[in-house]
């Protein structure tokens, strides 16, 4: 495979429409995420257009969005003032070590060239937790083709290699969320 052949590369709008937020749950991956956290500085790793990025700062966070898609900051900037948005790939984040209290993934670590590195540098700047959304290992009408959807036990096996001892499975009505530690 060729390097970025399964980033998103569709209608900008499409990312944005009621049907994918209904599918998201964001309020739900939200509060999931920063479930038993005193937390205040959130890395959004494949902000995209900034959903959870709008999301996690309605909750009063500071909130970083990245991504390698300018297109897709651009949009992200007009719709989420008040949250600074970088350039960058989830492979390698312009950060220090423990910036953000968590890094959340949404949607984003089967795009990813090198899942294995990804998580390693989003373990390397969350201080707490990391959160991983992705979409179940079944092919469905909707989302990531199966070729291009990660299994649990592979999500697992990486986040065993990037050095989380602790991994959460929490099946959402759509999604899956990981919580690692």
């Amino acid at each position: 495979m060729t390097d970025h052949e399964k980033r998103f590369h569709g209608d900008i709008g499409r990312l944005r429409s009621p049907e994918r937020i209904r599918l998201l749950e964001v309020d739900r991956v939200v509060a999931l995420t920063t479930e038993g956290l005193t937390a205040s500085r959130l890395l959004d790793i494949g902000t995209g257009t900034g959903v959870f990025a709008q999301a996690f700062a309605a909750m009063g966070l500071s909130v970083t969005g990245i991504d390698a898609n300018p297109e897709h900051l651009a949009l992200a900037r007009e719709l989420v003032p008040g949250v600074q948005f970088d350039e960058s790939t989830a492979e390698v984040l312009p950060y220090a070590d423990r910036a953000f209290d968590i890094a959340f993934m949404g949607l984003v670590l089967h795009e990813t060239d090198d899942p294995s590195r990804a998580l390693m540098e989003a373990r390397r700047v969350a201080a707490v937790r990391v959160a991983v959304l992705e979409w179940p290992y079944v092919q469905e009408e909707y989302g990531a083709p199966l070729a291009h959807r990660l299994e649990p036990e592979k999500i697992v096996a990486l986040a065993a290699r990037a050095g989380f001892e602790r991994v959460e499975r929490l099946e959402l009505t759509h999604l899956v969320l990981y919580r690692m530690s």
